[in-house]
């Protein structure tokens, strides 16, 4: 919805550079600084150290009260075509990280379907993950000067998982650029191939785009997670959202006592307004900029700043990056930095619970599976205006969408001096990923596409 009156409308544009989000200007008169109380140092957080044992995936029926029985009965229809067909999944990590979460729900539903669906994780060593790190973030536009020796080792190790990993299936499906010249093992002309891409290729570095192209090309088809991601290609390219799954430890309702027992565990006042930021400690999610952002607007609101997440097993600079977050909070007792193991979807499900305003400030972002989660949650969320965040957020609507650390901070002031309108997109964001980003649509659509890749008709 849009604000409720004209004086939240104008509130919200106020202090926009070139005329939005709140960038450049000063903040209006109904933020004047506040004397936030003296706080003890911050304890330290109790964080569970060991795996719990993980509850058995849903069932499809197990989401009929969330989505209706009709979604359901179209989802077995169609199916019905692909009874018997099998599906390969490869990725480059089990565990940290979206895609990692998607197809760890995604593979027994189809397989429910009766669409046997198999995932396969590729392996390699420090030099492949330097390397292909070094790839993802040059493909988000980053500099990076392309060696011989980087290409060797990229298509070494693809070539020793060739040689380990079996291709029978009816369509095997390749997601990100890490496992992208397996691609070499397509020799039947019944099998289908698909590249799914889940970064940002908006504006990709020429040398490192143009040593994968071709390998891309040999694919049957491209996914992107958005159109500004699609890149020109000889080969037909579709559109997917990714998804959550709403009965995931991650995203399904808790009970208040857990949420509290969390906030306990962790050193964070519930009594205070809370900011939270969950993502990997990864540069292009800039915790930096969310730290300085928080220190501006704590100059007119007292508030707390949780900066939660942990690394991917393919991401070998994430241990550098918290590193620097750590120097950058310093000793303020509200910031609470937490290293999180994988296996807390539970705990990462109470912080944002728990939170009144949720932020993702990445400088780049394929989609943003967070933002999901968090309009999930129905908080009011402050995105930046990057890869696939303006799918979900929609400025004013759903959330604020924001491009600077000024313009953040003064996102975080209003929301918090206007808590009804914050309410409003909070509710509209849970309804706009009910619509469009839950497992089951994007079950939908992987079914469509296999039948459209296999040349299957329903009569």
């Amino acid at each position: 919805m849009e604000p409720q009156n004209r004086e939240q409308s104008t509130a919200l544009s106020e202090g926009a550079s070139n005329g939005s989000n709140g960038e450049g200007k000063q903040p209006s008169s109904v933020l004047a600084p506040t004397e936030a109380p003296p706080r003890d140092r911050r304890k330290k957080p109790r964080i569970r150290e060991t795996p719990p044992t993980p509850p058995p995936p849903p069932r499809l029926d197990d989401y009929e009260p969330l989505i209706g029985k009709a979604e359901l009965d179209e989802l077995r229809f169609l199916a019905q075509a692909l009874h018997g067909k099998t599906v390969k999944m490869v990725n480059s990590t089990a565990v940290g990280g979206g895609v990692a979460e998607i197809l760890n729900r995604l593979t027994p539903l189809l397989t429910e379907l009766e669409v046997a669906t198999h995932w396969d994780v590729i392996t390699g060593g420090n030099d492949f993950f330097e390397v292909t790190k070094a790839f993802h973030n040059a493909l988000h536009g980053g500099a990076y000067q392309l060696t011989n020796e980087a290409r060797e080792i990229f298509l070494l190790h693809n070539e020793q998982n060739r040689a380990r990993m079996r291709f029978d299936e009816d369509v095997i499906i390749l997601h990100d650029p890490q496992p992208a010249a397996l691609i070499k093992s397509k020799t039947d002309n019944h099998q289908r191939w698909i590249w799914r891409c889940h970064i940002d290729l908006s504006n990709p570095h020429p040398e490192v785009w143009g040593f994968l192209r071709p390998l891309v090309e040999q694919h049957d088809a491209a996914i992107f997670s958005s159109q500004a991601f699609a890149r020109q290609l000889s080969i037909p390219q579709y559109l997917f959202y990714p998804c959550i799954d709403p009965l995931s430890e991650k995203n399904k309702q808790l009970d208040a006592s857990f949420i509290q027992q969390v906030c306990d565990d962790f050193g964070i006042d519930r009594s205070r307004p809370i900011l939270t930021q969950i993502s990997r400690f990864d540069r292009l999610k800039d915790p930096l900029g969310v730290i300085q952002a928080y220190q501006l607007a704590k100059k007119y609101a007292d508030c707390q700043l949780v900066l939660a997440g942990g690394s991917a097993t393919d991401d070998p600079e994430g241990a550098v990056v918290l590193a620097e977050v750590m120097q950058a909070a310093g000793d303020d007792p509200d910031i609470i930095v937490l290293n999180l193991p994988p296996w807390s979807g539970l705990e990462i499900n109470a912080l944002q619970s728990a939170s009144t305003i949720i932020i993702q400030k990445s400088l780049k972002e394929g989609f943003g599976l967070t933002v999901t989660e968090a309009l999930w949650k129905g908080k009011p969320t402050i995105g930046s205006a990057v890869g696939g965040i303006p799918n979900q957020v929609i400025h004013k609507l759903t959330g604020a969408l924001v491009h600077s650390v000024e313009g953040c901070a003064y996102q975080i002031r209003y929301l918090l001096t206007h808590p009804e309108f914050a309410e409003q997109l909070g509710k509209n964001g849970r309804e706009h990923v009910k619509e469009n980003f839950l497992i089951t649509s994007n079950v939908k659509r992987w079914l469509l596409l296999f039948q459209i890749m296999m040349g299957i008709a329903r009569q």
